[in-house]
């Protein structure tokens, strides 16, 4: 990264125009009020699955999160085939409109699929032993018409809003802003966890699954009529054209794997691409994409073990006002240390560390993901010391054989490990997403934030083919499984000390690569 004239850190109060009249902070504006009410509408649907699964439809800890993993690594990974789509065929708006439609259809259909409950199972403490396979059928088509909807809206609304940012906007920097941008982007969204992981977690839990779910089609409604109110205001990329769509998936193959195909008019295909098409981009990006891993099955743990963790201790808000706290509602912490740092990381942290380093960005990206890897390890290592305290206080109590009864162990020591989680997301999960759009070419912005969120998606699927290996391996010759239905008989506690191992490994593996790493554009950088 190369110094130069500190800069004025620009934000969403710039009210510079751009010179052609489209884009600028007016137009992600729009962009980032889409994502806030998609955010509420999805998290709403998702966060509480754990318990919409091992309540109304019965299933077993171990199974659940297995399966939700599954959903949530297909969540992730569906963006590389939506972004690809975006950026060589429908263009990123159509692309968003399409992943609205989706969302829509998805959700009137998970909707409708907890509707089909009878009313004295609409509860998760009573699991249902009327589960249709038609009605079981009907809810994993809505979800995962919900994780194809993301496949779309993933890369594609975040890329879209940063494409607002270009030089010769009359902004001070198009790279500052677009850092910015990041930063709020993810503040804005993280309002919308917290509501969604509060608000509607509880609406589900203590009023209906129906009533709950209804709400996130509501949100996502709403979302795409503020959406379309922009439309005009757009900066928009055409999306690269030429030969068919199989010779376009070549081409970017060649690209990719520094490689020319003769058949095809690869330079015809990318010719403003030209000068970086045998760049090797896989070869360059794939050891930090590699050595971030572990840090996305780390994330993948909160709205499942966490949350059911969360659901065996004292919920209690004041033992007079007869509240409880959802067990998903507490995924919002993490949304709310968002909530709480970035405005002082973007305003305050950033500006002094500018100052320190000369980087328009205070500190470089991969030393935000450094970071962020270095706690989230440190948040696994929290989370042991709380589930054998946790596993402690059932014993002394005499509640082993007792799973429904809450142990007597406030919800309070178990806030530091999702706080901590919201720490390294600050940190991580957004430096990946900047990492990963800033350093691909122009063309490949949507491809670039795909290969991110393909980070957490594999990532759950390494979550869900973990936990059934070890679940199959603690139990296979009669002995207790590490998720046990019966949490105080499980040990949790150990599979977090594998993950906090596998955090410090993958941290040291991470430095090695990221101190070899010449980034691109570094004039900019």
């Amino acid at each position: 990264m190369e110094s130069g004239e500190l800069l004025p850190h620009p934000g969403p109060s710039s009210t510079t125009k751009p010179a052609d009249g489209r884009g600028g902070w007016l137009a992600a504006l729009f962009i980032v009020a889409l994502a806030f009410f998609e955010r509420i509408g999805f998290v709403g649907a998702s966060a509480n699955l754990i318990m919409y699964l091992t309540g109304p439809l019965g299933m077993s800890t171990a199974a659940a999160a297995a399966s939700l993993n599954a959903w949530g690594g297909t969540v992730q990974v569906l963006p590389l085939i939506g972004a690809f789509v975006a950026d060589t065929r429908l263009g990123r708006y159509r692309a968003l409109m399409a992943a609205c439609v989706l969302y829509l259809l998805g959700l009137g259909m998970l909707t409708g699929s907890s509707g089909l409950q009878a009313p004295h199972h609409d509860k998760v403490s009573s699991p249902s032993s009327t589960t249709f396979p038609a009605q079981l059928t009907f809810f994993y088509i809505a979800l995962y018409l919900l994780a194809l909807a993301q496949g779309f809206f993933g890369p594609c609304a975040e890329a879209l809003g940063a494409g607002q940012f270009a030089r010769g906007d009359g902004e001070p920097s198009a790279v500052a802003s677009r850092s910015s941008y990041f930063n709020w982007y993810h503040f804005s969204i993280s309002w919308s966890y917290a509501i969604a992981s509060a608000g509607l977690s509880y609406v589900q839990d203590n009023v209906g699954w129906t009533v709950g779910f209804g709400a996130c089609w509501a949100a996502l409604a709403l979302g795409f009529a503020v959406f379309l109110l922009g439309t005009r205001m757009y900066r928009t990329e055409r999306p690269v054209e030429g030969g068919s769509f199989v010779e376009t998936v070549r081409a970017w193959a060649a690209r990719f794997f520094r490689r020319k195909d003769p058949a095809i008019g690869t330079e015809r295909l990318l010719d403003s691409q030209s000068e970086e098409s045998n760049n090797g981009l896989v070869a360059k990006l794939f050891p930090i994409w590699a050595t971030s891993l572990v840090y996305a099955v780390i994330f993948s743990q909160v709205p499942t073990l966490f949350t059911k963790q969360s659901s065996t201790l004292d919920r209690r808000l004041g033992a007079a006002t007869g509240l409880f706290v959802p067990p998903a509602a507490l995924q919002s912490l993490s949304n709310i240390t968002f909530i709480v740092i970035l405005p002082a990381y973007d305003r305050v942290l950033v500006p002094l560390a500018r100052r320190l380093t000369g980087h328009e960005t205070g500190i470089t990206m991969l030393q935000r993901i450094g970071a962020s890897m270095a706690v989230s390890c440190v948040a696994m290592a929290v989370a042991v010391l709380v589930e054998t305290r946790r596993l402690r206080v059932a014993m002394d109590a005499g509640l082993v054989d007792s799973p429904d009864v809450a142990v007597p162990m406030s919800l309070w020591w178990i806030v530091p490990q999702y706080v901590l989680l919201g720490l390294a997301g600050v940190l991580g999960e957004i430096g990946l997403l900047e990492f990963f759009y800033d350093q691909v070419p122009d063309a490949l912005r949507s491809i670039g934030l795909a290969l991110c969120l393909s980070i957490f998606g594999v990532g759950s699927y390494a979550s869900s083919a973990l936990v059934s290996v070890i679940d199959w391996a603690t139990r296979r010759n009669g002995g207790e499984s590490w998720f046990s239905d019966n949490l105080n008989r499980a040990h949790l506690d150990y599979f977090y000390w594998i993950l906090a191992a596998l955090a410090a490994l993958e941290v040291a593996a991470f430095l090695y690569f990221a101190n070899r790493y010449v980034y691109r554009n570094k004039g900019e950088l």
